[in-house]
């Protein structure tokens, strides 16, 4: 009976120690379970900023019994949610070699600019305020090879030039870079070729009042003769144009009474005597007849004044009417009586071309 009590007792105590541990095993199964006090915290519930989890250089590491984290007799709480969309922070020593590498990048020696490099506007900058077109336009002509500077073809974009000393071409054509202005007006009869009058007749000013630069006529046209006429305030171009070296020929549409003997193209390029000298004509060709009515085309590249009247009148066929039609490469065309109309890129590159420009 003693034996079997004692077995009975002893079995009993084993039945409780198992029951109790059991109920131990339970009691840790739940707090597993519920992980939200104690215990290992789950990845999203982990303060990423702390050393145990890769913190950075200003983590300070909390004591072990202060709080919930990875101690087992922790009682405070579990860290703080990382907020959504932030990145953890890396580890010292990532975080050490990321920012040497950093600033190995930004120690890097500047590239060295010359004073060339830094002067002047972009190629593409000024063709475009030249009206060549918009700066991509202008851009492709670039690329294209068609742009020349000093005579050297450019290809590269964003080249620095000084427009005020650079020479730019474009197909073979000087651009005009600067602020120049160029005008065409078809001079009425009656206008006096001049930018003032002092006696108030009606002048080449009175069509150019309004704007803000000053221009200036290139040569003369009588006062009852018609026609184009240049305004501009380019200087070097203007004297250029007139000057009889350059040979910029200028061709004129005369109404003369015939009949008018066949040689007398010859004898006008043969040159006729006047009292300053003698003057010949380029070209002269009839272009209309009609009766006694004649119209003729006279070309020539002098100035003097009233020089082709006085040579047709020399020759014995006075003049009736005159109309400048054309002054170098730039014609009159359609353009109507009393109108100014400013040249376009390519007129004014061709006026340069002609002069040496």
């Amino acid at each position: 009976m003693r034996s079997g009590n004692s077995r009975n007792s002893s079995g009993g105590g084993s039945g409780s120690k198992g029951r109790g541990q059991g109920q131990g095993g339970s009691q840790r199964r739940g707090q597993g379970a519920g992980g939200s006090d104690k215990g290992t915290p789950r990845p999203e519930q982990r303060r990423y900023d702390r050393p145990e989890w890769g913190g950075g250089e200003n983590a300070k590491p909390r004591p072990a019994g202060a709080g919930g984290g990875a101690g087992r007799g922790g009682t405070g709480r579990v860290g703080q949610i990382r907020p959504k969309g932030t990145a953890p922070s890396r580890p010292r020593e990532l975080q050490a070699r990321v920012e040497d590498a950093v600033r190995a990048r930004h120690d890097k020696p500047a590239k060295q600019v010359t004073g060339t490099d830094l002067e002047g506007e972009r190629l593409q900058k000024v063709l475009a305020r030249a009206g060549m077109g918009s700066r991509r336009a202008c851009e492709e002509l670039i690329d294209q090879g068609r742009v020349m500077v000093n005579g050297e073809v450019v290809r590269e974009q964003g080249k620095r030039v000084d427009p005020n000393t650079d020479k730019i071409e474009v197909d073979g054509l000087t651009v005009a870079t600067q602020n120049y202005l160029f005008f065409a007006l078809n001079k009425p009869a009656g206008v006096v070729a001049t930018m003032e009058d002092p006696d108030g007749r009606q002048c080449l000013g009175d069509y150019v009042n309004n704007r803000e630069t000053r221009l200036f006529h290139v040569g003369r046209l009588d006062t009852e003769t018609e026609g184009i006429i240049l305004l501009t305030n380019h200087g070097e171009l203007a004297h250029r144009l007139t000057h009889p070296k350059y040979g910029v020929k200028k061709t004129y549409l005369a109404a003369i009474q015939g009949p008018i003997p066949r040689d007398l193209g010859k004898q006008l390029a043969k040159g006729i005597e006047l009292e300053d000298g003698w003057a010949r004509a380029d070209g002269f060709k009839v272009v209309q007849n009609v009766g006694k009515n004649y119209l003729v085309e006279v070309t020539l590249h002098e100035g003097r004044k009233h020089i082709v009247r006085r040579m047709l009148a020399e020759a014995g066929f006075p003049v009736e009417k005159l109309v400048r039609t054309q002054f170098g490469p730039i014609a009159l065309g359609d353009q109507k009586s009393g109108w100014l109309r400013r040249l376009t890129n390519p007129e004014v590159g061709q006026l340069m071309k002609a002069v040496g420009l």
